[in-house]
């Protein structure tokens, strides 16, 4: 029954360790807990083979020393897991190595047998007297136990009421039952001499593993959730380890328990270990092929499907993808990344051309826009002297009516030729109609260089929104209206600088400009709008509504001149995805 128990224990730790380890190997709690498992592994191992098979005197020293070592060094794991854990912080060197120090004496006493006078049976009951120094050793022990408890104690009140608060909380509580356990077994009742608990310690310790490793897996070690999750995703590591088991175990059954049985049948002579070690050779090539096969078929033939579709991603053949079966590990995932990253980029770079071709195309009508706006800057002066002509001519009187109508009809060609230009013209700004994120503070102080009155003119007060705010419109045309509206209320009336405020500040989801006079004028009736200021004012609405804004204008209680500029807030996250267009 003995046997069975250190088997199961054995087999139970094994798989525990690696499924911890495995789901976070790179994390030092999961590291800490494998190497913790690995010597309570070695301690169940080392139970298993004195109690089980060499209960003997003989065999009793070294079951002694194996044991006091590896208390000592589950200790250490303890307190090292007590650093680390939930931080994943580093283990810190210096205190580690003072805290430590003592075991350069202690483990070398264990060693060789300083730790006990005597250890054997009496009359079929195991005893063991213990040295003076073996008392001093499990203190020290102990004091390893109570330190890391300690430090796992500190680190729960400073996380309760979080998870890594409840995770704290599950392991003292195995620690609470793996050392009153281990403490009774162990301490307690051989101090009584009774020595019938210490083949069952080993698995005294299984509850507060269970709760060990429940707590460091987030509570879903055992959970429906997380196998689930497994099947969700079932990493290369756990594939290739149930390859390894299954053939393992495999082996030892079809080929190893008959191997054995026809080489010793007849008693374990010369002959009969000839026979097993000859056989036992042969027979082990079938199952290495067979582990070498099932892990080129886990593992490197789909990495090799991956690397060619890389390569010929690589070489330009854009949309390639990794022609492999869904599978539920990391490969099959990377193999469907690898696929959804080829496809995007495939479609990126299709939009990429696409756009290429219409920034072709805009700047070769920028650069007949341009030519055209010269051919109409250049043929509206002479052009606008013709017409001019024409106009006296008409005028004059003595004409005779053939006359009269030649020049109308001159005048009417005059004309249309004025629309062609004028239209020659709009096409040569259509460069500067691209819209883009613009900064409302950036407009007005590049309007105040431009009046060459200085942003820091004592007649000029500014108070501009601190944000920034940022509208989609033509740089320029802003700045051209800004700049208009500020020589229009600042030359108000015309004989004389009138001091000025600009502030700029949002409202809901709009961005105003304020320009205003700060002092009134003596007579605003005094002086009236010439044609060419209400032309102005006219291009500077129709501007205006072309960013979907409007333009107010106004004269308040103190006869001073205001207007208002409201256009559309461009949000952080819209002004993101603007496209500002390229000078070249």
């Amino acid at each position: 029954m003995l046997i069975l128990l250190h088997l199961c224990s054995v087999f139970l730790l094994v798989g525990l360790g690696f499924y911890v380890f495995a789901a976070d190997p790179r994390r030092r709690a999961h590291q800490a807990f494998a190497a913790f498992i690995s010597f309570l592994a070695l301690w169940t191992i080392k139970d298993l083979i004195f109690w089980d098979f060499y209960p003997i005197d003989a065999a009793a020293g070294v079951w002694a020393a194996a044991s006091f070592i590896i208390a000592l060094l589950m200790n250490f794991v303890l307190v090292a897991f007590a650093w680390v854990f939930p931080e994943n912080s580093r283990t810190p060197r210096r205190k580690a190595a003072i805290l430590l120090a003592p075991a350069l004496i202690f483990a070398p006493a264990a060693a060789f047998g300083l730790l006990w006078d005597k250890a054997g049976f009496i009359d079929g009951q195991f005893a063991i007297k213990l040295t003076p120094l073996a008392y001093a050793f499990v203190t020290y022990v102990y004091f390893l136990f109570f330190y890391g408890s300690i430090v796992l104690f500190g680190k729960y009140r400073k996380y309760r009421g979080t998870e890594s608060g409840s995770q704290l909380g599950a392991i003292l509580l195995a620690l609470v039952i793996t050392g009153a356990l281990k403490t009774v077994a162990n301490i307690v009742f051989p101090l009584f001499g009774n020595y019938d608990l210490i083949p069952l310690s080993s698995i005294f310790v299984l509850p507060g593993v269970l709760i060990y490793a429940y707590a460091i897996f987030n509570f879903r070690l055992f959970s429906l959730t997380s196998a689930l999750t497994q099947f969700r995703l079932f990493p290369v590591a756990y594939k290739v380890a149930i390859c390894i088991a299954a053939v393992a175990v495999s082996s030892f059954v079809i080929f190893q328990i008959p191997i054995v049985w026809w080489a010793f049948h007849n008693g374990m002579d010369a002959e009969a270990w000839r026979r097993y070690l000859v056989f036992s050779v042969i027979s082990a090539l079938v199952p290495n092929l067979l582990l070498v096969l099932l892990v080129l078929r886990t593992v490197l033939r789909p990495l090799k499907r991956v690397t060619l579709a890389a390569v010929a991603v690589a070489k330009g053949s854009y949309g390639a993808e990794v022609d492999l079966r869904k599978t539920n590990d990391e490969i099959g995932v990377l193999a469907e990344s690898f696929n959804k990253m080829s496809r995007k980029l495939a479609d990126d770079i299709e939009e990429l051309r696409l756009l290429n071709e219409r920034m072709i195309e805009t700047e070769r009508l920028s650069a007949m826009g341009t030519l055209a706006a010269g051919v109409a800057r250049e043929v509206s002066a002479p052009l606008g002297a013709i017409s001019a002509k024409i106009e006296a001519m008409r005028r004059e009187e003595g004409h005779s009516t053939g006359t009269r109508e030649d020049l109308s009809l001159i005048a009417s060609q005059i004309a249309l030729v004025t629309d062609i230009i004028a239209d020659m013209k709009a096409f040569g700004r259509m460069d500067g109609t691209v819209k883009k994120s613009v900064s409302v503070n950036d407009v007005v102080l590049a309007s105040l260089r431009l009046t060459s009155m200085g942003v820091n003119d004592a007649q000029i007060e500014t108070d501009l929104d601190a944000n920034s705010p940022r509208v989609l419109g033509d740089e320029g045309g802003l700045i051209q209206l800004v700049l208009d509206l500020i020589r229009k209320v600042r030359l108000d009336p015309p004989s004389e600088l009138t001091p000025i405020s600009i502030s700029t500040y949002t409202a809901g989801a709009k961005v105003l400009i304020d320009i205003a006079q700060t002092s009134g004028v003596a007579d605003s009736s005094s002086h009236s709008e010439t044609d060419a200021a209400s032309l102005d004012l006219w291009i500077s609405q129709k501007l205006v509504s072309g960013h979907q804004g409007t333009l107010s204008s106004f004269v308040d209680e103190r006869n001073c001149k205001r207007f208002t500029i409201a256009l559309p807030l461009l949000e952080q996250k819209d002004a993101a995805r603007v496209l500002t267009p390229s000078p070249f």
